[in-house]
């Protein structure tokens, strides 16, 4: 902030409160100290207003309020370029790029400093061990499960279960890849898919009939009422020619490009009925799963990425068949 700027805010700042502290002592100045019966001459559904002084707890509220104000702008920033009496981090400096005094970043930086040397050495430990090894130790879960809840529930459920555009993690269908390494990379570098929209492309007999066949032939459900085999016919062509890039030739997907398998329902996350697959191939799909390995770092990331691991391969494993 420039000097005319920071001036131009503690001019304006403190000149506000003292022009307020005049107000009130002035107005207080002019008032009688003993309670009267006399009112200020005005009536509201006929309810006077009695023309007495301010209660003097209240007064003395408001005048705290004041004091509450310069004490906290003398010690906190607020006044410009003003830093705050407080030492901040004036004692630890490197955390804050050189910075000396307090703000709310260099407080949780140092609050951050504070759980990493507590907690480092464990998430250390965790992060040493092999993926499976990890999904097994119960201490590992519980600290995984927190993390889980704090970074990934809010789209993928507090069940891991996701919701409409966001797989389910419990299952063995993994649009990415289910293998210990395909799931740390997810978490740490994030994934952008992106299924085109076919529907000028292919037109909307070419959308009906793709929709038929994956629903009728892939997916192996009984054939939309209204459809013919020669819909069905005409959408293997076009799949042929537009979908086996991605989806290969017999419809399980691709884990590389991100494309689903199209023979499991659990695998449709935009829902897998006839007219959720038709909107699908018309107008395409976009996801995004942030990358967390600037937020969390890799020991962490490593144990979340065994939590995950364990929500389909623990007991009771879920198999793809």
């Amino acid at each position: 902030m420039t000097t005319f700027w920071s001036l131009y805010v503690t001019v304006l700042t403190l000149g506000t409160i003292f022009a307020l502290a005049w107000l009130l002592f002035a107005t207080r100045r002019g008032q009688r100290n003993e309670a009267t019966d006399e009112t200020v001459g005005h009536a509201f559904d006929g309810i006077e207003e009695y023309d007495n002084p301010l209660p003097k707890w209240w007064f003395m509220l408001f005048v705290a309020t004041f004091i509450f104000a310069l004490a906290y702008l003398a010690l906190y920033p607020g006044l410009g370029n003003w830093k705050g009496l407080l030492p901040g981090y004036q004692d630890k400096a490197e955390f804050a790029n050189g910075e000396k005094g307090w703000t709310g970043v260099h407080q949780w930086e140092k609050e951050m400093a504070k759980a990493d040397e507590k907690y480092g050495p464990l998430y250390a430990k965790f992060g040493a061990m092999p993926i499976e090894d990890v999904a097994k130790d119960e201490q590992a879960l519980k600290m995984g499960n927190r993390l889980f809840a704090s970074n990934c529930s809010v789209c993928h459920g507090s069940d891991a279960k996701g919701a409409h555009g966001f797989p389910n993690l419990t299952d063995a269908d993994w649009r990415w890849g289910g293998e210990p390494k395909d799931i740390i990379a997810t978490i740490e570098g994030g994934r952008h898919a992106a299924m085109p929209a076919w529907g000028e492309v292919i037109g909307d007999q070419g959308v009906h009939d793709v929709a038929a066949f994956v629903t009728s032939k892939l997916d192996g459900r009984k054939l939309p009422e209204g459809v013919t085999d020669e819909q069905v016919a005409n959408g293997q062509k076009v799949f042929a020619t537009t979908c086996v890039a991605c989806h290969g030739a017999e419809g399980k997907g691709t884990a590389a490009m991100g494309a689903p398998n199209l023979t499991h329902p659990a695998a449709f996350i935009y829902g897998s009925s006839f007219a959720q697959l038709q909107q699908t191939i018309r107008y395409g799909r976009q996801g995004q799963m942030p990358a967390q390995l600037e937020r969390l770092g890799k020991d962490q990331v490593h144990l979340l990425a065994a939590y995950v691991y364990s929500l389909s391969h623990g007991e009771g494993e879920k198999s793809a068949e």
